[in-house]
Formats: C-alpha cells, sequence, structure tokens
C-alpha cells in the first residue's frame, strides 16, 4: 500500500467539496449532512483513508462546559502541538471557543488568510471571513499531520 502524499491543498480541495453540506449535529457524510467536527473527520477520511478515531456522543449545546477540553485534546493527538493563529496557513485546523470560560467546541479549517471553511448549525458547510469576532475565538491552530508542502 502506498502512503498518500498530503498536501495543504489536497485538503482544501477535499474542504471545498463539503461546501453546501447541510448541517446534521454528528453528522459526517459529504452532500447528505455533517457538524463541524464531521466535516474535519470526512476531509479526514479522504485524504488519510481511514477515520482519525470515533468520537462518542457529544452534546450539540456549545455551553455544555461538562465533557472538558475533548476536542483540543483529540486534536493534539492526532495532529500534534498547538499554535497561534498569527502563523496558522491555508489547510491547518483552527478551534474555537465560544467563550473564554467555556472549553473549545468548534473546529474548522482555515482556507485563507481571512477566511475557514466550517459547518455552521442551521445552515451548511460554508466558507466564512474570519473577521474579529471569529479571530477572538480562535483557541489554538493545528497542521494535519504529515503535510509536504
Amino acid at each position: 500500500m502506498t502512503t498518500p502524499v498530503i498536501t495543504r491543498q489536497r485538503i482544501l480541495d477535499e474542504a471545498r467539496r463539503w461546501l453546501g453540506t447541510p448541517y446534521r449535529h454528528q453528522g459526517s457524510s459529504l452532500g447528505i449532512g455533517c457538524d463541524c467536527l464531521g466535516l474535519v473527520r470526512g476531509v479526514w477520511r479522504a485524504v488519510y483513508g481511514c477515520e482519525p478515531e470515533a468520537p462518542g456522543p457529544y452534546a450539540a449545546d456549545w455551553a455544555d462546559g461538562n465533557q472538558g477540553e475533548r476536542l483540543l485534546e483529540a486534536a493534539e493527538r492526532h495532529c500534534g502541538a498547538a499554535f497561534g493563529l498569527a502563523v496558522a496557513q491555508p489547510g491547518d485546523l483552527i478551534v474555537l471557543r465560544w467563550r473564554p470560560d467555556q472549553p473549545a467546541r468548534h473546529i474548522g479549517i482555515l482556507s485563507g488568510r481571512d477566511h475557514f471553511i466550517h459547518a455552521y448549525e442551521q445552515a451548511s458547510v460554508v466558507q466564512s471571513a474570519l473577521v474579529p469576532s471569529w479571530r477572538r475565538r480562535v483557541a489554538a491552530a493545528y497542521c494535519f499531520p504529515g503535510i509536504t508542502d
């Protein structure tokens, strides 16, 4: 079996295929439905050929603080050390928290210096401008493993 070549462009091309996929809590099916984690899981499957891990059940409520920093911990397990948005590049993951006192509960893929792709509740997978209200919520950024560019 050959090892896939992982490039930022490949990650972005796959993420863009998901644009318009309806929002569905805990979903991870291209064109059928996904949430923010399901989008990242789907891109991961397409790029790496496997599921990163089974996430288990999680609440739809962003304010549910009973689950700890599961999203940041999983990102670090699979992608390595976190870094800041200032050095993040297109194709990197960004993990966001809605409020400073709450665990990070949202994830997307940086698609440009000022845009990211994510699943938006009650809508679909969209590309959004990374405006100040989003920027201040970024808790960490991560690089997909094995990037060759």
